[in-house]
């Protein structure tokens, strides 16, 4: 979900720099006879591109924060544990790379033309909103818990791995893939789960699936 979001922001992101510097440095466009400053609709272009992305950014930060309270409500759960260092390190690592991103081209495009203060304010805020929901989560709040209807995984994203029509449950190249009717596949990364709670969570998913109807594959591998 993460990069498949990171992906419609960076597609946005290219129209976004190629009009600030168009506009910045009051460019040619050839194809249109025109010039940067006399580009039509340009402050309403704008406004789309910001809307656009704020739109996506605020439906990804929306299911993050949700997914965190749902996850720390540790009372609905049959299993509640905090997600590994080695995973919460990797979370800071890309959430700051993020931040840093979205704040240098909010910055940028602003400087190149003023007209963009609409993007550069949906850019920085949601840096900002990055560098919130890691302080937050840093602090024993990225999680993954196991209920008896679902596997919730909160941390830099949050996925959320149902029973109901699960076919197999296998392990391979350090994911843990939940295989599904129609198939359909998801998954979460091995290092989520500190060394000490992988076999709770085996036995967890033993005693929650039906044997009979989900196959498991290289369990194993776990221990």
């Amino acid at each position: 979900m993460n990069s498949f979001v990171n992906a419609i922001l960076l597609a946005l992101t290219f129209p976004l720099i190629t009009l600030s510097i168009i506009v910045g440095f009051d460019l040619p466009v050839e194809f249109l006879k025109t010039s940067g400053n006399n580009l039509a609709f340009i402050n309403e272009i704008f406004l789309i591109l910001g809307s656009l992305m704020g739109l996506i950014a605020l439906r990804r930060s929306a299911k993050r924060w949700m997914g965190m309270k749902i996850v720390n409500t540790t009372d609905r759960f049959l299993f509640n544990f905090e997600v590994s260092k080695d995973r919460k390190n990797r979370v800071v690592l890309y959430n700051l790379l993020e931040s840093s991103v979205m704040l240098f081209i909010g910055l940028s495009v602003f400087n190149l033309t003023h007209l963009a203060i609409v993007p550069m304010i949906v850019l920085l805020f949601f840096a900002f909103d990055n560098l919130l929901f890691l302080l937050v989560g840093y602090k024993k709040r990225f999680r993954i818990g196991l209920s008896s209807k679902a596997l919730i995984v909160s941390d830099r994203e949050v996925t959320v791995l149902y029973f109901e029509g699960l076919r197999k449950i296998s392990i391979g190249q350090q994911t843990i893939y939940f295989d599904y009717i129609k198939e359909l596949q998801l998954s979460f990364p091995t290092n989520c789960l500190r060394d000490e709670d992988r076999d709770i969570m085996f036995k967890g998913l033993n005693e929650i699936v039906d044997e009979d109807k989900v196959m498991f594959s290289k369990i194993e591998e776990w221990s």
